[in-house]
């Protein structure tokens, strides 16, 4: 989703001149799980039943999305309400993780309450067997798949890519975390797998996009950007294969055996 604003444009050489430019579109968004506000995050407000089914999954609201007993998305004054409804026995747990502040995406660690919670168990995700063929394929059809981007340049892609680099899935939105929730969201949704494929993010490689690619079974985890310490270490101890710096002249395998 995009809107359009005026600016004043400037040259080297001093020259002025007005200019209007298509801009990516940012507001809140309240999540609300059996009527608990649990989460507000500043999202684009496109895909939001993808979005609130993949934040669900990655922060453990629930388990699966047939959990998800219903999911209504409502406009409000100032933003959008997205309402979840989950067994009695999930919203004990959403009780305790009930979050007192608003985050600036679904980044998976705003409101954790002690550090053991950053270093949870992941489980174990399949081995990936993609070639590197895949991956440059993959990264020459991206640009394509990025309609939001290419209007604004201010929004993040997360893409479903199959064993052969093509791109069978993607969602954009201003946040990295929100476009892979999103994409991991319309997965559940569809019912699609990653049947021997992988993720490809147009962003840097962090933590919490390592935990989300575990907990939703991604043998792969490709970004545009580099990754952090604390990524590689945890995509190594859950088995995800990592490759970042992913460019078309040359990809980074954190597989020591590629």
């Amino acid at each position: 989703m995009t809107t359009s604003y005026d600016f004043r444009r400037v040259t080297p050489d001093s020259h002025a001149g007005p200019h209007r430019r298509t801009v990516v579109i940012e507001s809140p968004v309240a999540i609300e799980v059996n009527g608990i506000g649990y989460a507000v995050m500043m999202a684009t407000p496109a895909d939001l039943a993808d979005f609130a089914t993949g934040f669900a999954l990655a922060e453990r609201i629930v388990a699966t999305p047939t959990e998800i007993q219903a999911l209504d998305v409502h406009d409000a004054p100032g933003g959008t309400i997205v309402r979840l409804a989950v067994p009695t026995e999930r919203a004990a747990a959403v009780l305790a993780r009930v979050r007192r502040r608003t985050s600036d995406s679904s980044c998976g660690l705003c409101g954790m309450d002690n550090l053991d919670a950053v270093h949870r168990a992941l489980p174990h995700v399949p081995p990936a067997t993609t070639e590197p063929a895949a991956i440059f394929a993959a990264l020459a059809a991206m640009r394509a798949h990025q309609p939001m981007n290419r209007a604004t340049g201010a929004a993040h892609a997360a893409m479903l890519c199959a064993p052969d680099g093509g791109i069978r899935l993607a969602r954009e939105d201003v946040g990295r975390h929100n476009a892979f929730d999103k994409l991991i969201g319309a997965m559940a949704r569809q019912r699609l797998a990653w049947d021997g494929g992988f993720a490809l993010l147009s962003s840097r490689c962090s933590y919490e996009l390592v935990e989300k690619a575990a907990l939703a079974g991604c043998p792969m985890l490709v970004t545009v950007s580099a990754a952090t310490s604390l990524a590689l270490e945890r995509a190594a101890a859950a088995g995800l294969t990592l490759v970042s710096l992913a460019r078309d002249d040359a990809v980074l395998f954190s597989d020591p055996k590629r």
